[in-house]
């Protein structure tokens, strides 16, 4: 093959790993705002009142309720459930938007918005017409909830799959664009006479 077609490939394959970056950074992103939003939505003040911790408590009560309508844990675990998740949310989208550990992060963003799908589906094959809780109150578990939070697991997964077929190709980092720990080095032989 001559030189120019190698050049070629090579550009064509630099041009779809810099393209696969940038798809990966903006999905990336997407999942952390998805994180980040979702707390918010639980977190923030009900009926108007002002931001204070009080307001903040009356909302993760609030939220105690929905958690506790999908009847899967027992009354002494529902409140810590509910204080607990929305914390942990945010703390998820923040490290997903930094991308540090991004294997690690994605990995449990995939694995919560899984359990909250199976959660999901239960519900509804149950019948229990509840609100998910998802983004706050009101919404009720139907077709456009497990659409959503189905399109929501897929987001994840694809993260999940480009932070490890990112590094292990050893493509640009989708994190900051810097090279990889070890790129891969052509290999060279030592000739002794």
């Amino acid at each position: 093959m001559s030189s120019a077609a190698n050049d070629a490939m090579d550009t064509g394959q630099g041009s779809r790993r810099e393209v696969w970056r940038w798809v990966l950074l903006v999905a990336r992103i997407g999942l952390a705002a998805v994180f980040i939003v979702a707390a918010y939505a639980k977190m923030r003040p009900q009926l108007d009142m002002p931001w204070s911790l009080g307001s903040v408590r009356t909302s993760l009560s609030m939220f105690a309720m929905q958690v506790d309508s999908y009847q899967m844990l027992p009354a002494s675990l529902v409140s810590a459930v509910a204080h607990f998740l929305p914390i942990f949310e945010l703390a998820l989208g923040l490290w997903l938007l930094t991308g540090i550990g991004l294997r690690w992060s994605s990995l449990i963003a995939t694995l919560t918005l899984g359990t909250f799908f199976v959660v999901m589906v239960r519900s509804y094959a149950l019948h229990l017409g509840i609100a998910c809780g998802c983004f706050g109150p009101g919404e009720q578990i139907g077709p456009k909830t497990l659409t959503r939070d189905g399109s929501l697991l897929l987001l994840a997964l694809i993260v999940l799959a480009g932070a490890f077929l990112t590094r292990r190709g050893g493509g640009t980092s989708p994190v900051s664009g810097s090279e990889p720990a070890v790129p891969n080095m052509p290999s060279s032989r030592v000739v002794t006479q």
